[in-house]
């Protein structure tokens, strides 16, 4: 679909995030096969957290970077950019061709109204912040980058070095990692690599796990129908032929093996790589993650309450890997895996639709799994530690009508809103305003970088950590003085 003047792009495919695992590098002389093959074994069953994230874990601690608390923060990033006037910035008294078909609603904070149908946020706006001046002047989609990095240059469309920054979830994987060391720090739920930003300069260790293929979940086709299928959970299946009993073995004999070149090394890296390659293993045995992404362990009373939807569903495995110890979970809220389900140019416009028919029917599932979520956190005690940002990479034009059709709403770079729960921070809020049809930020422009800085403040990451490019050249984690968000933190 052409849109802009562009076409939705998608970068090559890139390379497998576990090949530095080496699965098939031949090492040694006359141990080549049996280690081949149990490295190759290893690189299919254990790429939770591979060796080389371990080791770069506790490289972070030896240096001073210890691992911090149970943080973590859920994204719902909501594919193709949500239109801000149609949802938390209405503008009720404006002509019908600039507030659009919706009415507006009271909400808990007195004063503060938002779309009609986000009822149950409404009724809990006392536990939300919004933020209706974020600056994404420079952001575009497929792929979606500047707002998921905080880096104004990372726009694929214009510089070919973009996918080379990383993501927040990536710097948050790297300086803080996961909260249990039997889990992935960054994970995210994907239905087109060109919706997420990746790990870049950090390297692919820090790269999110793809949870969908981990468990079982309903199968929509491109326009949110749900086909009856279920997928995924085929990467804990073990290949044939192998069964817990053998990957132990196998993995005891590396360790022999290993303890017969211990004498050569005086550095101990050999025993080392022991422990890293046996935790990968005890990762997959222990069963933890397993566990983690297995939602049939939850009561039925809880599945019944989240509901059957694929995204409801996804946010109740939010829940369950941050409480397990992952640090950063995304979930891509999209069916389709061009520009996203949000992309709502207009009815005549296929395939998200315009305002009405492609916004109307989302608004209330995400108010529900929105809310839902929030509070099953609160529920478990656990809202205070994880931060619940919901949020697109722009927001939409203040006119409806655009290309042509009756009630779209084109890309708008300008500005855009968003939400935030939880985090133990101050929330029953709204931070900045728009002018009166939208279309400008008004007052108190927050930023990208104030974006990452309020995330790394949160999780506790240093605000002037640095990481290295290609070339050895350093380069902050914050893009152009971002700072944290004050108002949160008063």
């Amino acid at each position: 679909m052409q849109l802009d003047g562009g076409f939705c792009q998608r970068p090559m495919h890139a390379q497998h995030a576990f090949a530095n695992f080496h699965g098939r590098t031949r090492e040694g002389l006359t141990l080549l096969n049996r280690r081949g093959m149990l490295k190759a074994s290893l690189a299919g069953i254990a790429g939770l957290s591979l060796p080389e994230l371990l080791r770069s874990q506790a490289a972070a601690v030896e240096s001073g970077q210890s691992l911090r608390g149970k943080k973590s923060v859920i994204l719902l990033w909501m594919a193709g950019g949500p239109s801000h006037i149609d949802t938390w910035d209405p503008k009720p008294d404006r002509p019908y061709e600039n507030r659009g078909p919706f009415s507006v609603i009271s909400t808990k904070v007195p004063g503060v109204q938002i779309c009609e149908h986000l009822p149950k946020q409404a009724a809990m706006l006392d536990k939300l912040t919004i933020i209706r001046s974020v600056d994404s002047k420079h952001s575009n989609h497929e792929p979606n980058t500047v707002m998921q990095t905080a880096n104004l240059t990372a726009e694929a469309r214009t510089n070919p070095e973009a996918d080379k920054y990383p993501s927040i979830a990536s710097i948050v994987a790297k300086f803080h990692g996961p909260n249990h060391p039997a889990m992935p720090p960054n994970v995210a739920f994907m239905k087109s690599r060109s919706h997420l930003a990746f790990a870049g300069y950090l390297g692919k260790q820090f790269d999110p796990f793809i949870a969908d293929k981990a468990t079982r979940l309903p199968v929509y086709d491109l326009v949110g129908n749900d086909t009856g299928r279920v997928g995924g959970a085929d990467m804990f299946q073990l290949p044939a032929g192998l069964d817990i009993d053998r990957i132990g073995d196998r993995s005891t004999l590396l360790r022999d093996l290993d303890r017969l070149r211990k004498g050569l090394d005086q550095s101990g890296s050999l025993e080392a790589l022991d422990t890293y390659q046996q935790q990968a293993v005890d990762m997959v045995l222990g069963r933890r993650a397993q566990q983690a992404f297995d939602i049939s362990r939850e009561p039925a009373d809880v599945r019944e309450r989240y509901g059957k939807h694929l995204w409801c569903q996804q946010a109740l495995l939010a829940r369950r890997l941050v409480e397990s110890g992952v640090a950063f979970v995304t979930i891509d809220l999209s069916y389709h895996s061009a520009s996203g389900t949000w992309d709502t140019h207009g009815d005549n416009i296929p395939p998200y639709g315009g305002i009405k028919k492609g916004l109307g029917p989302l608004l209330p599932l995400f108010d529900h799994l929105h809310t839902t979520l929030i509070n099953d956190l609160a529920e478990r005690g656990l809202l205070d530690d994880v931060l619940v940002i919901a949020m697109g990479e722009f927001g939409r034009t203040p006119q409806m009508g655009t290309q042509g059709s009756t009630d779209g709403r084109n890309h708008w770079p300008e500005v855009m809103s968003m939400v935030l729960a939880g985090g133990g921070l101050r929330h029953g809020q709204v931070i900045g305003a728009t002018e009166l049809d939208g279309g400008r930020i008004k007052e108190r422009p927050v930023t990208p970088g104030d974006l990452a800085a309020t995330i790394y403040r949160f999780m506790d990451v240093p605000l002037d950590a640095t990481y290295l490019d290609n070339r050895g050249r350093p380069h902050y984690i914050i893009d152009n003085g971002g700072q944290p968000v004050r108002e949160l933190f008063a």
